[in-house]
């Protein structure tokens, strides 16, 4: 079957006949006229067949003009409804359709731009303010000099400023690179044992510096072309010289502990040691009874020598420093020489005439090696004692030359004596800065407050080792560890700031804390050997952190758990873990909790109180006390510039 709709423009969109407006006002007609349809009495008479179909016209069988499908109106609507279902047998009359009022063209690209209903106001053209320039007086000298000098400054300052930032940017490219370079020097040896159960009291030991000082006495090099001797005479190295120097962590002092080359020591287990390449070979040694303390550094090295003398002493020792006898010559030439004073001359019958003649001199280096080295002098008559006495002394006098502005302000001298330090010393953890750091942090440090110390003995065994008085060695430690004041020490107090007295709280309930939060570090007061373990082991179920474990430094009339000042809620929850218990207020321990076993410690612990449980715990006072210093102990202190 054909299609009988006609054929014509497609419907614009396609919209559906339902989406069609009905009304074709504003559309304009072949004859002129707008949005209205002729009627039908106005239409032509002539029959269908011979009148083609007008636009927008609709029989009972015609359809709609695609073209004019948009273009239907509500009459014409409202009569196909009649005609098809008898309902009107006469039309109605389509009523008139107002007119549009106005029909606005389409805007092109060659319509006229309209005119602006209200025109813009017109721009303000400048107008210049003052006098013309051609009436203005003319500048005179003075005020023209005046102009020129201040340009002549600004472009001065601007090129002192860029001089300035350029200088900066280059000194400290070459503050750097000399950083860098001495660091370089420096030769790297493995000595350290940072993890080690021996350190007491770690958490007292924050922010302190402490440094383990060792001149060798190897043959072998340079050593031996300045008089040290062959290597045939003794091979290998040993530690001629131990010195621990302790540096508190606010600098108000400085604290060296000299040790006797044949100390008496355990030696720990240690990994063989090659004093020609300064490396490890991987042999090991079982652990020692009766070794001489120069002996252990010969053997194992540095590694060996620390964990020796951290365990004597209890300190965390942080940096290492090993310097033969050529670096130590040099060190010496390099401030100018070192002022020494002798009651009497100084004759060693090995070394022959040190210092023939008495009195104040300066020493250069090749003079001072023998002076620090020499230990076989009739008039001394105590061996290797008067050798660490001189030691001290002559680093006493060293270092206040080195510590003067003579040396620290002098760029020739502070290079020359960095250079020869980092040229002949094998270290670890130790730079260039830290030291020069460390130099300055020191500047302001009276020689008084520099103490120099020598680990007590009683005598000599069958094997001639130095017997250490343990006592007197823990009580020095301990006070270098709580920063107590130590014989012949000159500090000035710092003077606490007055403030008004607080106002009276009354005492909030102590509760329980976790056990998982308290560090304890246990120490054995009570006859029984082995007790402070076996309490540890038993506290660390409870998930108490142990830190330490050792002897107290002292005496303990009881069993009494130690703590500062923020740490008394702490403290009660572990005295209520032991039977017997009391606190004790003890300053010194910063944030760790210290448990001393006494004689009346019942050897078992029990579960401590609940979290947030109240605790009423016993409260004592100056139940433990510290060893005393000995009355005999060899000090010198490094104001003391008199010839004794």
């Amino acid at each position: 079957m054909g299609d009988d709709r006609e054929s014509g423009p497609s419907v614009p969109e396609g919209r559906a006949p339902w989406e069609r407006p009905i009304s074709a006002i504003g559309r304009t007609g072949a004859d002129g006229r707008s949005g209205q349809r002729p009627s039908r009495s106005e239409r032509p008479s002539t029959p269908d067949s011979e009148t083609p179909p007008q636009p927008g016209d609709s029989g009972r069988l015609g359809k709609r003009s695609p073209r004019n499908a948009d273009t239907v109106s509500v009459a014409e609507l409202v009569d196909k409804m009649s005609r098809s279902g008898s309902m009107r047998k006469v039309p109605a009359e389509r009523p008139d359709v107002e007119e549009p009022t106005e029909v606005i063209a389409p805007i092109t690209d060659s319509t006229p731009s309209p005119a602006r209903a209200v025109p813009s106001p017109p721009h303000a053209a400048p107008v210049p303010v003052g006098a013309p320039a051609t009436d203005r007086p003319a500048l005179t000298r003075l005020a023209m000099s005046r102009v020129r000098r201040r340009r002549r400054v600004r472009m001065i300052g601007r090129s002192l400023v860029s001089l300035i930032a350029i200088l900066s940017v280059a000194l400290t490219g070459v503050v750097w690179g000399y950083l860098r370079n001495t660091d370089q020097g420096f030769l790297q040896v493995a000595a350290l044992d940072p993890d080690s159960t021996d350190v007491v009291d770690a958490a007292g030991q924050y922010g302190d510096e402490t440094y383990l000082i060792v001149g060798t006495d190897t043959r072998a090099g340079a050593s031996g072309e300045v008089g040290a001797g062959t290597v045939a005479d003794a091979e290998g190295s040993r530690s001629d010289t131990v010195m621990l120097v302790n540096i508190p962590a606010d600098r108000s002092r400085v604290v060296a502990v000299s040790f006797p080359r044949d100390l008496d020591v355990t030696r720990p287990e240690c990994e063989a040691f090659d004093n020609v390449t300064n490396t490890y070979t991987g042999e090991m040694f079982p652990e020692a009874y009766g070794d001489k303390l120069n002996a252990t550094y010969a053997l194992g090295g540095p590694k060996c020598l620390v964990k020796t003398i951290q365990k004597i002493s209890g300190l965390r020792i942080g940096h290492f420093v090993g310097m033969d006898f050529a670096g130590f010559e040099s060190m010496v030439d390099e401030v100018g020489g070192v002022e020494v004073c002798t009651p009497q001359p100084l004759v060693d019958y090995e070394l022959g005439d040190v210092l023939p003649n008495a009195g104040t001199q300066r020493i250069d280096g090749r003079t001072a090696l023998n002076y620090v080295r020499a230990r076989n002098v009739e008039s001394e008559g105590n061996g290797d004692y008067g050798r660490i006495k001189r030691q001290q002394r002559f680093l006493s006098s060293l270092l206040r030359s080195a510590l003067s502005n003579k040396v620290l302000l002098d760029p020739g001298k502070l290079n020359g004596f960095v250079n020869a330090f980092t040229s002949d010393t094998f270290v670890e953890n130790v730079k260039t800065q830290d030291l020069v750091t460390l130099g300055r942090s020191l500047q302001n440090v009276d020689a008084g407050a520099v103490t120099f110390l020598t680990i007590p003995t009683t005598g000599t065994n069958d094997y001639g080792n130095e017997i250490p008085n343990e006592d007197a060695i823990g009580a020095i430690f301990q006070a270098i560890i709580d920063d107590a004041p130590l014989p012949g020490e000159e500090r000035a107090e710092p003077v606490a700031p007055e403030s008004p007295a607080p106002a009276a709280v009354p005492d909030a309930p102590l509760l329980a804390v976790e056990p998982g939060t308290v560090s304890l570090q246990v120490s054995n007061a009570s006859d029984i050997p082995g007790m402070a373990q076996t309490a540890s082991d038993e506290l660390a179920v409870y998930g108490f952190q142990i830190l330490t474990v050792g002897n107290f430094s002292g005496t303990a009339a009881q069993t009494v758990v130690r703590y500062s000042q923020d740490q008394e809620a702490a403290a009660a929850t572990v005295a209520s873990a032991i039977p017997g218990a009391a606190i004790e207020l003890a300053p010194s321990l910063n944030n760790v909790v210290e448990v001393v076993l006494g004689s009346n410690y019942p050897g078992s612990t029990q579960y401590p109180t609940p979290f947030g449980t109240r605790i009423d715990p016993t409260q004592v006072e100056g139940t433990t006390e510290s060893a005393p210093l000995p009355a005999d102990l060899s000090y010198t202190n490094a104001a003391d510039d008199t010839c004794a």
